[in-house]
């Protein structure tokens, strides 16, 4: 059985003071990622070079996010996240090559997240602080095909439900609507280590939210024979409405 070390866990959010909204209230965003990769695959005792081997780009990325806030006390408030990263590229492949492909190559790394987060506003004025659980749906595929010779394919996949840890932290600077702020998800569990940070600046204005930042997150995880270790950086700006 594995041992979870969250960084945020249920004992500390229940410890803190909660805040609680005096209405209900809804957000949503949609932001552009300018995403670049880095690392590694492996799958059957074979590595790859995810970037210098396989000279993958980012094609597309979709990032999503919606909340409630309520006033019911003790009753955790709800955030869903959704991040989409597409990547191919052509490259090159030694003899030894990678679970059985080599020569030349034509990949596509399709990484697809959910996240459901359950959370209380332990600070809610000037300083804003959120602590909660999330629970993350990941879904990752690796497909590698020689495009010349025998075209053997290779696939590696990562398919987990993951519990992470959340902490979001806010600082507005009074009657400007200008903020600054970090928000995040961590684990780490039996060699496994999965972190996704951000920081930001933001400007709201009645209704609407202007943000922008830097994102990174971290994947080191295991799935049977298959296994990601790479890391999604850039930054990002996203707009959004807030009720």
């Amino acid at each position: 059985m594995r041992k979870l070390i969250i960084a945020v866990g249920g004992t500390l959010i229940l410890a803190a003071p909660l805040a609680q909204a005096d209405i209900v209230g809804f957000g949503a965003s949609a932001n552009y990622w300018d995403s670049d990769l880095s690392g590694k695959a492996g799958s059957n005792g074979d590595t790859v070079d995810i970037e210098n081997d396989l000279n993958l780009d980012s094609d597309s990325n979709t990032n999503l996010t919606a909340y409630v806030e309520h006033p019911v006390p003790l009753l955790p408030n709800v955030r869903l996240d959704y991040t989409k990263v597409d990547l191919s590229g052509r490259g090159q492949l030694g003899v030894l090559g990678y679970d059985g492909v080599n020569g030349d190559v034509r990949s596509e790394l399709d990484l697809e997240q959910l996240d459901l987060t359950l959370y209380y506003e332990v600070l809610d004025n000037w300083v804003n602080l959120d602590l909660g659980l999330t629970a993350r749906r990941l879904d990752a595929e690796l497909l590698v095909q020689e495009t010349t010779g025998t075209l053997d394919v290779s696939e590696t996949s990562v398919d987990a439900v993951i519990p992470m840890g959340y902490a979001a932290a806010r600082f507005d600077l009074p009657f400007t609507g200008v903020s600054v702020g970090a928000e995040g998800n961590f684990i780490s569990f039996d060699g496994d280590l999965l972190h996704d940070i951000n920081a930001y600046g933001q400007f709201e204005f009645a209704l609407l939210r202007v943000r922008a930042g830097y994102r990174q997150m971290s994947i080191d995880y295991e799935d049977g024979d298959d296994s990601l270790d790479i890391e999604i950086d850039g930054p990002f700006a996203s707009v959004g409405v807030t009720f």
